[in-house]
């Protein structure tokens, strides 16, 4: 098969290397070069560095709505185009130039967590499981056939971050058997039921700032699925603080008031919430390094009864 990988971020780089080692890619798509690190430097996308190292043409249009950018796909001929994480709308001029359409490798189990952001969704809502779906797309917002599907235990300790690292590996094989049932002819597509859907809107900052009126749990998850962006945040005082990693217990709080410093030991400042106690484990203050809590405390102090800012 001739084929159009069209991808952007590490997420996706791990499939096209996949697909690298077992079928012909005959050219990538990726999003343009974007301004990258402290020195604002125009940067490469992962699948883009992927691919000029193994020698693929890489094409990065600023949209696939033009009529250059559809001759340009339309020249290659492809049998069948693999997205990932691309960020671009496919329209269906686009949609229909491969003969065999267009297939999405998904992270979630849809239809739950159609959208931007499936992965941090599934861990701020407190889902025990997520996974890969390979779909067969069309021009609405991940609701197409499901060709395959792969399960991944979300645990109490997995972060946004770790889970990426987990699903952008599944994805990686789940596509690969795709393709080897798609030449086998193999393929059971199955219809997504739009009644069970929910929409994994994009990330903002605004929503991680910590609101320590809700319950332990739910905070334990914002610091995990907000982890490593937009990362969870409070305030002590004037000063913003990052909170990297933290755990929770369940404690009978004796009204404090949520936010209020209840405990310091070696591993955590023990924060009171709606329901139960968040264990802060590593912190960040501006232009600080993230550091755990007995470092951290030594140039902020932090005492019991203080308390972080509460919205």
């Amino acid at each position: 098969m001739r084929i159009i990988f069209a991808g952007t971020p590490n997420f996706a780089a791990h499939a096209l290397a996949a697909l690298l080692d077992k079928y012909e890619v005959v050219a990538v798509l990726t999003q343009p070069d974007r301004p990258s690190g402290r020195g604002m430097q125009l940067t490469a996308s992962p699948v883009k560095q992927l691919a000029l190292q193994r020698g693929i043409p890489v094409f990065q249009p600023v949209t696939l709505k033009t009529e250059e950018a559809q001759k340009e796909i339309a020249a290659l001929n492809a049998d069948l185009m693999v997205v990932a994480a691309y960020g671009l709308i496919l329209p269906q001029a686009v949609l229909q130039l491969p003969k065999q359409g267009c297939l999405n490798i998904h992270a979630s189990l849809l239809p739950r967590w159609r959208g931007a952001a499936p992965i941090q969704r599934a861990i701020l809502a407190g889902d025990k499981e997520t996974g890969i779906t390979i779909m067969q797309m069309d021009v609405g917002l991940d609701t197409g056939d499901m060709l395959l599907k792969k399960v991944c235990e979300i645990t109490e300790s997995d972060t946004a971050e770790s889970m990426h690292d987990k699903l952008a590996a599944m994805g990686a094989e789940a596509i690969v058997e795709t393709l080897r049932l798609v030449e086998q002819n193999q393929l059971h597509p199955e219809k997504q039921n739009d009644q069970l859907a929910t929409y994994a809107t994009k990330l903002t900052k605004v929503e991680a700032l910590l609101d320590w009126n809700l319950e332990a749990e739910q905070l334990d998850r914002a610091v995990r699925g907000y982890y490593p962006f937009p990362v969870a945040h409070t305030t002590m005082g004037d000063t913003p603080i990052k909170v990297i990693r933290a755990r929770m217990r369940q404690q009978n709080l004796g009204g404090n008031a949520a936010g209020t410093v209840l405990a310091i030991d070696k591993e955590c400042v023990w924060v009171a919430c709606g329901k139960d106690a968040l264990g802060i484990e590593v912190m960040q203050k501006p232009g600080g390094k993230a550091l755990p809590v007995a470092q951290f405390i030594q140039s902020f102090p932090i005492k019991i009864g203080d308390r972080f800012g509460v919205y």
